[in-house]
């Protein structure tokens, strides 16, 4: 567990996501809030209590709109970042950041932004076993070589542990792997499948498309916002018995290397500088 106050940092996040809502609304793009935020909204009503962070997805065509048009919908302090927009950008899904925040996720990242919640891309995928398991044998391949290109190469230190990462940096150029990526997620069209997927489950992602339906109101923290309309088979699927509360030891959260509330991450480009 981490030993901060995480009140003050889930209502900055929920600040987002009601941003968010509004702006889905005002131009008709499909959300659901995911994973861990879904579950805390059927078994709390809101956050998981020791949750840190929020999820949220968006079939592909809303989602790319989202990206493109962000800037222009959301409110000035809130960013969307994505390798579309920031060549250093190391993860394979967009982030909404407050700008008038500072997060620094883990030190060996070094990514600097403000507190955030994902959006993940919801793609079509097969419904062939054989080519779905060859699909995601290549995603997670690049998955991995993305994760190396970023990573601090010697954060083992400079024997072996430090050669795959140097070998990839040789190899590989971020955006050229974000590309690779990007193409493999959207080869199979998310509105003509009956299987879609959020590629950052891999395989046990995959499920009918008609158990996310029509993205359907439910409340989180006294907000009404957008679910999945049959939560009951998304959530059992996804974590068997997910009314019962797990034990202390898998409450988890996030040790984070730094983060700043009152802080705008513009102004704290030199504790990475100094670091």
């Amino acid at each position: 567990m981490a030993n901060y106050d995480i009140r003050p940092l889930q209502l900055r996040i929920l600040d987002i996501l009601i941003a968010i809502d509004k702006v889905c609304s005002e131009h008709h793009l499909r959300y659901y809030i995911w994973a861990g935020t879904m579950l805390g909204a059927v078994r709390h009503k809101g956050f998981i209590p020791w949750d840190d962070d929020l999820d949220i997805a968006m079939p592909r065509p809303d989602y790319e709109q989202l990206i493109a048009h962000a800037s222009e919908w959301l409110p000035e302090q809130f960013e969307t970042i994505c390798f579309e927009r920031d060549k250093d950008y190391p993860l394979p899904f967009a982030k909404i950041q407050d700008a008038t925040t500072t997060l620094i996720e883990r030190r060996h990242m070094r990514y600097l932004g403000g507190v955030y919640l994902d959006v993940f891309p919801l793609d079509g995928i097969t419904a062939n076993p054989l080519k779905q398991r060859l699909h995601f044998m290549r995603y997670f391949y690049w998955k991995k070589v993305l994760y190396f290109l970023y990573r601090d190469p010697y954060r083992h230190g400079h024997g072996p542990s430090s050669w795959i990462p140097l070998l990839c940096r040789r190899l590989y150029t971020l955006e050229g792997v974000q590309q690779k990526m990007k193409r493999l997620q959207t080869c199979y069209d998310y509105d003509t499948s009956t299987l879609v997927v959020d590629h950052d489950d891999g395989r046990r992602g995959c499920m009918p498309r008609s158990i996310l339906g029509t993205p359907t109101p439910i409340i989180f923290e006294g907000q009404t916002v957008l679910g999945v309309e049959h939560a009951d088979i998304y959530l059992s699927n996804k974590y068997g018995d997910y009314m019962t509360i797990p034990p202390g030891p898998k409450q988890r959260q996030h040790n984070f290397y730094l983060m700043a509330l009152d802080k705008p991450y513009r102004e704290c480009k030199h504790l990475l500088e100094n670091d």
